[in-house]
């Protein structure tokens, strides 16, 4: 049985089922279908099976040519049938793992996941858990689903954790060349989640169990949550100490050693950093262990947009004007710089707190066409809205420009000129010259001016 999948894998015979085709799952069977496995792509959506079936990217990181080439290959097909299953001998689950309204964490796509594929199971097949979660999920949540079917993993067939290292944006780390980190429920379960994925990357390090490769990925987020909440606490201080963090980062990231630059902002977004920290918060309070350091940087980083507003408030009050009825007009509402992804995006919560103060918001993204807010304790009223053109008429009639993204589309020095005051939470302006009298950056001091 083992030897059989091996061979498959191997010679790239194996069939290969991706369920969930979001921003993990798409990359990841775009490159199994190029380097030459049948791939099926599973997805209850169908708007997404559709689009994949025609060819066209949804997701920014998926060039079009190359998911159009393996489409019409025949390598790559999408469904929204569990019945795809039966003939897979491979299985990745890259389902979202959000939290909920209290951040604790949601397991439901993953366990919906587990029970299609549990009534569709077979001998010698191989099933590979991605999504983030906490440690135990694989062998605790998943592990009994699939064995509902009568067989028994580790035995009729294999399953593994190997966490997704998906970095939306970022055009240099990819799906082909990030390595990748493989935990199996048996020594034989890893070696062969390690032999598929390695046909993507050489380099897969193996750990020894399901739970040590999930910690790693709770780990490899939880580190940068930390020092982004260590940066946005200095920004906090440097504002009140009228020095400009900005300045204080460059320069200490000549040191060659013992420093990595991380950056202050509006805060944190994304499908990781704000939801990892709790992933592992709710699971450590079942041994008793309370993750202080963890837990306060994610209080940290929740501050920021309430600074943000904060920072509004001041500037407009400095030129004169009070938050309610002030035009204010947010530049990039995605989780961070040239990506279609507004999940978890601190913009949210900052358009929420501004509308309850009696702001008169709109917004632009040439990424995020839509976007809704509100229908929560922060806002009660639901209110979706759409980009407006970024024009002059429409920055010289705004009270506030607000940047939340630097997205490499915005003409920053045209901005400055054209607008009557700015706030700037990702440091876009900085060395525009005649900006100091109307920018206002986070972690330097009012006006971007040092005190004397």
């Amino acid at each position: 049985m083992d030897n059989s999948l091996e061979r498959k894998i191997a010679s790239r015979e194996a069939r290969v089922c991706v369920i969930g085709l979001g921003y993990v799952g798409l990359p990841l069977a775009v490159e199994l279908a190029r380097v030459g496995y049948a791939v099926t792509g599973l997805d209850t959506n169908p708007a997404r099976v559709d689009a994949l079936s025609r060819g066209e990217s949804y997701i920014a990181d998926v060039a079009e040519e190359d998911l159009r080439a393996v489409v019409q290959s025949g390598h790559l097909r999408a469904t929204t049938d569990y019945a795809a299953l039966d003939d897979a001998d491979a299985v990745f689950i890259c389902v979202p793992t959000p939290f909920t309204a209290t951040r604790s964490p949601d397991l439901s796509f993953v366990l919906d996941a587990a029970r299609g594929i549990a009534a569709h199971l077979r001998p010698g097949r191989l099933i590979v858990l991605q999504s983030t979660t906490y440690p135990g999920t694989t062998e605790d949540e998943v592990l009994p689903i699939l064995e509902s079917s009568g067989l028994k993993a580790g035995v009729d067939f294999h399953l593994a954790f190997s966490p997704e290292r998906i970095n939306p944006g970022d055009r240099q780390h990819t799906v082909r060349n990030t390595p990748k980190v493989v935990g199996g429920l048996t020594r034989r379960c890893a070696e062969l989640a390690a032999l598929l994925l390695g046909q993507l990357h050489p380099s897969v390090h193996i750990v020894s169990s399901p739970r040590a490769a999930e910690m790693t990925k709770l780990l490899e987020n939880i580190f940068r949550s930390v020092n982004i909440a260590l940066v946005n606490e200095m920004a906090l201080l440097c504002e009140r100490m009228g020095i400009d963090v900005w300045e204080v980062i460059e320069a200490a990231s000549t040191k060659p050693f013992g420093f990595m630059p991380f950056y202050p902002g509006p805060g944190v977004g994304g499908h990781c950093i704000p939801v990892d920290p709790y992933y592992l918060l709710w699971k450590a309070r079942e041994y008793d262990f309370h993750t202080k350091f963890i837990e306060l940087a994610a209080e940290v980083n929740q501050e920021m947009p309430y600074h943000v507003v904060e920072r509004i408030g001041e500037a407009l009050n400095a030129h004169g004007k009070t938050m309610r009825g002030a035009r204010i007009l947010l530049l990039g509402v995605a989780f961070k710089k040239d990506v279609d992804d507004a999940r978890n995006s601190p913009a949210e919560r900052i358009a929420e707190l501004l509308l309850a103060k009696g702001a008169e918001l709109r917004y632009n993204d040439p990424h995020i066409p839509r976007f809704s807010v509100g229908g929560d304790v922060f806002y009660p009223t639901r209110v979706i809205m759409e980009s407006t053109p970024l024009t002059r008429e429409t920055l010289r009639e705004t009270d506030c420009i607000v940047i939340l993204a630097a997205h490499s589309a915005y003409d920053f020095a045209w901005i400055v000129a054209e607008a009557p005051l700015i706030v700037d939470a990702v440091n876009a302006t900085r060395g525009i010259g005649g900006s100091a009298h109307k920018v206002w950056r986070i972690g330097t001091p009012p006006g971007g001016r040092e005190h004397g």
